[in-house]
């Protein structure tokens, strides 16, 4: 397109929107010309024009203008409808930072949240509270199991729940569900969740399973019991009788790497078997999560856990403290650095920083600490990324230490398209888009086709790329060069203000 045409085509469509604080239609159809339509389903590209009205796609296909359209000249450019981020924490901050810059300026014009078993509560007035202020993207939310158990069992959770427990925490979330949730998470090496009986969580699904809902699940281990944390995700869905999604799949740990076909085999005879497994991915060798992760026995002052957790998970030199509130000093420093600055070895390093961050603060609570860590490899990513029921996400933030949440999409576009050629264009966007919103259960978007919300991407594909770096995280991603929301711009290299966000209820 030319510099002329998109500049215009910004002006008279994004300009009306920035004082709007409420869902609204643009005013004039929009027509983008020419594209290189790739229309999220898997199916070869073709060249088409997209007419947009009424926050939906309205037609396919040659087309004429109109003299009420804006015309976006797109020649040369991919259209893809706009990516789904089915385990996101964008909505951290969301309701003042409403441009969602870190989502949209990738591609992204929904976010899945409620995830690893915690969630805004009450669904309701939360859904409330954006319908009323929305953002620039969509939102979706599961119901968190750590938060129904956070609920009933307040300060007593470091148990299993009592049967009258698990029956009230049921009827949470069937009030959860009635108000439009896509189903239930959980996040079992976290507190609560982490205490809590395979029981518990079957009881639960089947609540989330008679509304139709979902499970999606930050399993309980990553690492040493990682094979019986499948089993497990496996186990409740076959029990609770409702679709199962592994969060952010990984094998984090020593022994487990190269294992990745191990992984899908079992995943493959759980489908086979009736059991509707699928993932998601994102595209980095590192995670993000709390110190306290590394020791899934709480054993936290126990020496040989954690010089297994900095050889076997990850290394000294390879933590990276992403937070520590009690000294902000030492976000950016790796476990080892902090060592050498101690004087202490690494694993006693380790414990007493998490000693540190568990005083208790002045007002109640403790401090707030997290770590960037390497556990994973690049071979077991790839393979993951090629087995047909695997979708891309991000579980990135709009302000977190790792660079996911700037930069997961484009990165994994650069590194499974354009550099290691593991998927077609067609597929990749697929994993991005239809997939995605599949196998979180979101209908009417995803697709380029008549009738779909009008969630689009303009990609200049030959420079789409993620810039966020573990240093510097929030650098925004190129190649992105319009990005529409219910047929409203709110990218085009640049926060529009526009908000036309939409609030997604299970349907």
């Amino acid at each position: 397109m030319s510099a002329h045409s998109f500049v215009a085509f910004i002006f008279c469509v994004a300009a009306p929107a920035m004082a709007q604080t409420l869902p609204f239609v643009p005013a004039r159809p929009v027509l983008i010309r020419g594209a290189i339509v790739v229309d999220g389903t898997g199916g070869p590209s073709r060249i088409a024009d997209v007419r947009v009205a009424g926050g939906r796609i309205q037609q396919v296909g040659q087309l004429t203008p109109s003299p009420r359209d804006s015309v976006v000249e797109a020649r040369g450019l991919v259209l893809a409808p706009g990516f789904i981020d089915t385990h996101s924490h964008h909505d951290r901050g969301l309701g003042t930072e409403r441009t969602a810059l870190a989502a949209v300026s990738q591609g992204i014009t929904t976010i899945v949240v409620g995830q690893d078993g915690w969630s805004n509560f009450p669904l309701a007035d939360w859904f409330a509270q954006m319908e009323q202020r929305p953002a620039a993207v969509n939102v979706a939310s599961y119901v968190g199991h750590g938060r129904l158990r956070a609920a009933i069992l307040g300060d007593d959770f470091k148990r299993q729940a009592t049967p009258a427990e698990v029956r009230h925490m049921a009827a949470l979330l069937d009030g959860e569900m009635a108000a439009g949730a896509l189903g239930l998470s959980s996040g079992l090496e976290y507190d609560p969740g982490i205490y809590s009986a395979t029981d518990e969580l079957v009881a639960l699904a089947r609540v989330a399973a008679r509304h139709g809902g979902r499970y999606i699940s930050h399993v309980r281990s990553e690492d040493r019991h990682f094979w019986a944390a499948i089993d497990e995700l496996i186990t409740i869905g076959r029990r609770g009788g409702l679709p199962v999604q592994l969060s952010h799949a990984k094998l984090a740990m020593r022994s487990v790497w190269g294992r990745a076909d191990s992984l899908i085999g079992i995943l493959d005879r759980a489908r086979a078997s009736g059991v509707r497994v699928t993932l998601d991915i994102y595209p980095y060798t590192y995670w993000q999560s709390t110190l306290t992760v590394l020791f899934p026995e709480r054993n936290f002052t126990d020496t040989a856990a954690a010089r297994f957790a900095l050889t076997e998970v990850t290394t000294p030199d390879s933590a990276i403290l992403g937070d520590f509130e009690l000294d902000t000093t030492l976000a950016g420093k790796s476990i080892a650095e902090i060592s050498a600055l101690r004087h202490t070895d690494p694993a006693v390093t380790l414990m007493d920083l998490i000693a540190e961050a568990a005083k208790p603060k002045p007002g109640g609570g403790s401090y707030d600490e997290s770590v960037v860590a390497v556990s994973m490899v690049q071979p077991d990513i790839d393979r993951l990324w090629r087995w047909p029921f695997a979708n891309v996400c991000s579980d990135g933030a709009l302000q977190g230490a790792h660079p996911r949440g700037f930069g997961a999409f484009p990165r994994f576009f650069r590194m499974a398209v354009r550099e290691r050629h593991l998927l077609s264009l067609e597929e990749a966007v697929r994993r991005m888009t239809s997939l995605a919103a599949a196998n979180v259960g979101i209908t009417n978007r995803g697709r380029i086709a008549p009738g779909m919300f009008a969630d689009l991407v303009l990609l200049d594909t030959a420079s789409l790329a993620d810039r966020a770096t573990p240093k510097e995280p929030h650098l925004t991603a190129t190649g992105a060069r319009a990005v529409w929301v219910n047929g409203l711009l709110v990218y085009n290299g640049a926060a529009t203000g526009a908000f036309p966000g939409h609030v997604i209820r299970r349907r």
